[in-house]
């Protein structure tokens, strides 16, 4: 087991950042996306495997109608167990929108302050974070606090179990600013993982068991979870990266959930009903309503259509050359095929 974590690390270390990846736009991509489109949402759900996918899941939910799932290729590679659609999935950075939920929610009651200081919060961090003095909360949940983002430090190694962690704060203390507070706009996650910290202050516990309590429970979100070491590893999709035959879902890297659970909870952010008028005021005034998310092995989105009144949730377990450009073509097409269903 010690030789296979050294491995994938060393594998991790040597794979192109989610940046370069994103640059890549091959031309095989740009055909499929002219390609006709099929006739339902489950041939190209299967042409996406052809098109090089270990695996894909789709779920799409219209307003007052039942789910539909939808799953092709393989949620297991080495031991050909196929694709199911209600597999767990690490959702990485989709995770962002149930934690500024919670910041939205502790606002409204009165436990945070979204425009005090992170240090006012954390005051140990003056001197360490350039600014921390001026650095609101309202900045870092909006992405325009000009900390730098540990991910893209070079020290920063996606193969270690403590992406996402609080030990990787080492990686940005004492650096400079990526710009002054407000005056820009650049995603970092540190500021998620400083805002979950900000949470558990002034809960007095983890922020997750609030954001369990406060929205998890209340929409019956049983298949979401913050750990893949909260679950049955055989439920949890296997994660690949182009050229490589590791599967990375032993990697620790946040939120897991389902992809039908993911849709519930994102619907119920769009519709208003997880919040009430003043919370729902204060998220719209610091967040966005869909995301994507990737982590080593895995790409995920998640969006309402006003349009069609439908929440489209996508899971790849595929990494690496073209297939985040993939993934999206893919993605957009299934979205056109539900418009084109709806005449």
């Amino acid at each position: 087991m010690k030789n296979r974590k050294n491995l994938i690390m060393r594998v991790a270390a040597a794979i192109a950042t989610v940046t370069s990846i994103y640059l890549l736009a091959p031309w095989q991509a740009g055909l499929h996306y002219l390609a006709p489109l099929p006739a339902t949402v489950q041939e190209q759900v299967d042409d996406a495997v052809d098109q090089g996918l270990v695996g894909i899941i789709v779920y799409a939910q219209k307003g007052g109608q039942k789910a539909e799932h939808y799953a092709s290729g393989w949620h297991n590679r080495d031991k050909r167990v196929p694709a199911d659609p209600k597999a767990l999935f690490k959702i990485a950075s989709i995770g962002k929108l149930y934690n500024a939920s919670a910041v939205a929610k502790l606002a409204a009651s009165g436990s945070l302050s979204l425009d005090e200081t992170l240090a006012h919060y954390m005051p140990s961090l003056v001197g360490r974070i350039e600014y921390a003095d001026e650095i609101t909360l309202r900045m870092m949940v909006k992405h325009r606090s000009g900390i730098p983002n540990y991910t893209d430090h070079k020290d920063f190694n996606w193969g270690e179990d403590t992406a996402g962690s609080a030990d990787v704060l080492d990686l940005v203390l004492d650096t400079p600013a990526s710009f002054r507070p407000d005056s820009d706009y650049a995603y970092s996650n540190t500021n998620y993982l400083l805002l979950t910290r900000i949470m558990a202050k002034v809960l007095g516990y983890e922020h997750t068991h609030y954001i369990r309590d406060e929205i998890l429970a209340p929409l019956a979100l049983g298949h979401t979870f913050f750990s893949v070491g909260e679950v049955n590893p055989d439920a949890l999709m296997s994660g690949y990266h182009v050229d490589y035959d590791l599967d990375f879902k032993e990697l620790d890297q946040g939120y897991v959930a389902s992809a039908e659970d993911v849709g519930i909870f994102l619907r119920s952010l769009n519709d208003g009903t997880l919040f009430t008028e003043e919370e729902q005021e204060i998220y719209t005034s610091i967040y966005e309503y869909e995301h994507t998310g990737w982590v080593l092995g895995y790409y995920s989105i998640a969006r309402y259509h006003k349009d069609i009144d439908t929440v489209v949730i996508q899971f790849v377990n595929t990494v690496g050359d073209n297939t985040l450009t993939l993934a999206d073509v893919i993605y957009g097409r299934i979205v056109k095929i539900l418009q084109r269903r709806e005449g």
